[in-house]
């Protein structure tokens, strides 16, 4: 399906040409004939144009490039700035600034500047300052969105420019020349067609011929951006929600939490019950003695004790009433002797205590026990042996 058809360019006078006193020589071959004075251009060469500079417009844009529309003349600053801002497409309808592409670094600065005003009189910072201050910078701000207004979204350097009028935008055609940039543009029979990349012959100074090859690049633009979604599909944009729905995901988001703390809690205590029961089980499968030895100690000595042995009970000692009555009753013919009791008598006191004293008692005490004993036992054969 043909972009533009005849009937559509008839209609908006795009055959028109401007004097014939008033035309340039390259031109030539793209004039049908002359009428009244007037040159009349030959729309058949302009169809197949028309389709060229669309299809690399397209194309373009869906390799993610950007167009710039231009046009200053009072009949191109509407159409310019209505299909630009259609397709997202940046624009110059004021005046063209010197150095807008081959010095683009400067004029950045310049539209972030705006954007900085722009942002301190939405905020209500014109409203704080001084009345002079705040009048002189948003006279520059007006002055700044007159002539950068439609370059706000152009963050590097185009990579084609549309332009309506070569004659009066020739500085734009020769800087972009310069850097190599495509121009697709709309030529009369008054302009150097050898200038432009992308020649579409028709009239420039119709504002319905103007506004019908804007809409066609505008077109081109959204045709090329369709084809670039395509080609690589953008997530789908974040649906905004309302506080209500907002406030019910909170909600539920902490009862999933809840529910999940709860869950982990019961799935602790089930472990540890578990962790619990096998302990006693392998507790009661463990031997008893076993048992009683770890958990209580060495058992208790119920054992009675046993009885010495004869010949201990006659090392025992004897007791005082027996020694005093055999003391009271001497053999016949004896005579009486006296006898020492030797029997020592132990302080009463814990066999703790005297163990630990038996332990420390030193080498001159064990000598006088020894000496002790010694003198027992000669009082004992004394005891035994009648005087002479």
């Amino acid at each position: 399906m043909a972009v533009i058809s005849m009937r559509q360019m008839l209609e908006a006078g795009a055959h028109f040409g401007h004097q014939t006193r008033r035309w340039n020589p390259k031109m030539k071959r793209f004039i049908f004939g002359e009428r009244n004075g007037i040159y009349i251009i030959d729309l058949e060469q302009t169809l197949p144009r028309v389709e060229t500079a669309y299809g690399f417009v397209r194309d373009l844009v869906a390799g993610g490039g950007t167009i710039l529309f231009v046009g200053t003349k009072k009949q191109a600053q509407d159409p310019v700035k209505s299909y630009a801002d259609k397709c997202g497409m940046p624009y110059v309808n004021e005046r063209w600034l010197g150095g807008m592409l081959t010095n683009f670094e400067t004029i950045s600065k310049r539209v972030n500047k705006m954007l900085e005003y722009e942002r301190m009189q939405a905020s209500g910072e014109f409203d704080a300052m001084i009345k002079k201050e705040a009048l002189l910078l948003d006279r520059e701000l007006t002055k700044l969105q007159r002539n950068l207004g439609g370059l706000r979204s152009l963050k590097k350097a185009p990579d084609a420019i549309f332009v309506l009028d070569t004659v009066k935008e020739h500085i734009a055609v020769t800087e972009a020349n310069k850097l190599g940039i495509p121009v697709v543009a709309v030529v009369d029979t008054n302009v150097d067609p050898e200038v432009v990349t992308y020649p579409i012959p028709a009239n420039d100074d119709a504002i319905r011929s103007n506004s019908l090859f804007a809409r066609v690049i505008a077109d081109a633009v959204e045709e090329g951006r369709f084809i670039a979604n395509k080609r690589n599909p953008a997530p789908a944009p974040a649906v905004e929600k309302t506080p209500e729905e907002v406030a019910e995901f909170e909600a539920a988001q902490a009862a999933a939490r809840d529910a999940a703390a709860q869950a982990q809690a019961d799935r602790d205590a089930k472990l540890s019950a578990a962790r619990d029961q096998s302990a006693a089980a392998s507790d009661a499968d463990r031997t008893p003695a076993s048992v009683a030895a770890s958990t209580t100690g060495p058992a208790a000595n119920t054992e009675q004790p046993q009885t010495a042995p004869a010949a201990d009970a006659a090392d025992a000692p004897v007791p005082a009433g027996a020694d005093a009555q055999a003391d009271t009753e001497p053999e016949a013919g004896a005579e009486p002797t006296e006898v020492v009791d030797t029997t020592v008598t132990e302080a009463p006191g814990n066999e703790s205590e005297a163990a630990e004293v038996a332990a420390t008692t030193p080498d001159s005490v064990a000598s006088d026990q020894a000496d002790a004993t010694e003198a027992t036992a000669d009082a004992a054969d004394a005891e035994t042996t009648p005087e002479s």
